[in-house]
């Protein structure tokens, strides 16, 4: 199975490595992600004391903490900046089959 590579503006070969998932347990919640993205590949969502997701607008369900999701992963570029970012290595990425 072949993976995309690219090639950088020296000529150097680079496999682009997309986001796959976030550890929401280890998650902070700090937003440094998403501030360094500019794809719009990420969402900071609220949860409950249960763990589930629930809406920033809604008044019964009392918000626990916030952690990072994958809102758009067709957006990503492969660029892990989110990954280099972030302190508590949430994130799995891998390069893209073709």
């Amino acid at each position: 199975m072949a993976t995309l590579t690219a090639l950088t503006k020296g000529g150097t070969a680079w496999t682009p490595q997309y986001v796959e998932s976030i550890d929401m347990n280890k998650c902070l919640g700090c937003g440094r992600c998403f501030k360094v993205c500019h794809r719009n590949v990420l969402e900071l969502r609220p949860l409950n004391e249960h763990g589930e997701f629930v809406d920033d607008d809604d008044d019964d369900d009392e918000v626990l903490r916030k952690v990072m999701t994958i809102a758009n992963a067709d957006d990503c570029i492969g660029c892990e900046a989110c990954a280099n970012i972030c302190g508590k290595k949430c994130f799995t990425h891998a390069a893209a089959a073709v």
